[in-house]
């Protein structure tokens, strides 16, 4: 990537996640800039128009989550993510808002490296909860993406019963308290589960690993 000295990535000491908004249509982006920055914890950093403005901005502003529009003019939402995950080092998180639903929307967008795949349906509230969501590592997929991964196959790890389970409660939003209350262990035995799942699927973070277990239909 383009480094700009000591960058910092994820969300400020404050708690407020920094967001990049990327959609061709004024309009749009307008009404995203203002619907985000109504929520406290969330600071709209800038607007891209497209996908190498985004990639621009990305290396000059390291906002922690950029919500990407797929299909723009220039350099689109997928050839946008894939070159952002290219060029390595400290990532923020890519959520893609947009309002397509079919299979290959999605699944090229998750496979070239988005996070998370919201439609532009959403609600406000829903879309801000979104963003701080995946800024915290949750899972944010609308059904139809975890439709089309689950429609996926492909190779299962030999996750043991503790882990599915402790995966599957953490695949239905559960925190680490919640699901050690849940399944009646410690919370430290939780992480110890998590860390064996996220090596096993090859993964760094609970989003992830949500969505590489639907994608191997584990979940």
């Amino acid at each position: 990537m383009s480094p700009v000295e000591s960058p910092t990535w994820g969300p400020a000491g404050s708690g407020t996640v920094r967001v990049l908004v990327v959609d061709d249509h004024p309009v749009v982006r307008d009404g995203l800039v203002a619907m985000l920055g109504a929520d406290p914890g969330i600071d709209v950093i800038g607007a891209a128009q497209d996908g190498a403005e985004a990639l621009a901005t990305i290396a000059r502003d390291h906002p922690d989550v950029v919500l990407m529009d797929l299909r723009m003019p220039g350099m689109g939402g997928v050839e946008a993510i894939r070159e952002q995950r290219r060029r390595g080092g400290e990532q923020p998180r890519l959520l893609v808002l947009t309002t397509y639903d079919t299979d290959r929307e999605i699944l090229g967008a998750l496979e070239a490296g988005a996070d998370g795949y919201l439609l532009k349906d959403a609600r406000g509230e829903d879309l801000a909860r979104a963003v701080h969501d995946l800024a915290a590592g949750r899972p944010v997929l609308v059904p139809a993406a975890l439709a089309a991964l689950t429609a996926q196959r492909g190779t299962r790890p030999a996750l043991s019963v503790r882990e599915s389970e402790v995966l599957r409660l953490v695949a239905e939003g559960c925190t680490n308290r919640a699901v050690a209350r849940r399944l009646r262990i410690g919370e430290a035995t939780v992480k110890t589960h998590l860390a064996h799942v996220y090596e096993k699927l090859d993964v760094g973070d609970r989003a992830s690993a949500v969505r590489t277990a639907w994608e191997q239909e584990l979940v």
